[in-house]
């Protein structure tokens, strides 16, 4: 990516706070993220943005993580009218009626070990590739597995701020 500055990043730059929080809050959940991210504004490019959020990141807490992952509906089951949750879990939308009913079920054994929805950046992937993630991801400790959703979440909000900063919806 350049430095350049385009159309979405100066809009997001120059947006009246409220309305800029609002559009992070559409990235991430995380009112901690969104308020670090906020604070840096203006921002000189896309780099600049993104190394922000990934700075942010990386100081949330297990509270500002778990709020973040609040925000994220389970994969396979995209929010209703949110078209950046159906983008992003498209490769769910041809799935077998096998393997959505192997997700949910895997889904439901993973959020009862973990206390939350299991988070990938599935930009990308294969209902195939999500859930061999999810059953690997599964055995892993709490605090592992919420490094690797810190990772995660890093990555979705990349995406989704690099869609907002070139003039697109926020998520």
């Amino acid at each position: 990516m350049t430095s350049t500055s385009p159309p979405g990043l100066a809009r997001f730059n120059t947006a009246e706070a409220g309305a800029a929080r609002a559009a992070l809050h559409e990235v991430c959940a995380s009112t901690a993220w969104g308020s670090r991210v906020l604070d840096g504004r203006p921002y000189a490019g896309v780099d600049a943005l993104l190394a922000a959020s990934d700075a942010a990141m990386a100081g949330l807490t297990a509270e500002d993580l778990a709020e973040a992952m609040a925000g994220h509906p389970p994969i396979g089951r995209p929010k209703p009218g949110d078209p950046a949750s159906a983008r992003e879990q498209s490769g769910m939308s041809g799935a077998s009626d096998r393997l959505k009913a192997e997700m949910l079920e895997l889904n439901l054994a993973y959020q009862e070990k973990f206390g939350h929805v299991f988070l990938i950046c599935a930009t990308g992937l294969t209902g195939e590739q999500m859930r061999d993630a999810l059953r690997g991801r599964s055995g892993n400790a709490p605090e592992r597995e919420r490094e690797i959703v810190r990772q995660e979440l890093g990555k979705i909000n990349r995406i989704r701020l690099t869609r907002l900063a070139e003039g697109g919806a926020a998520a």
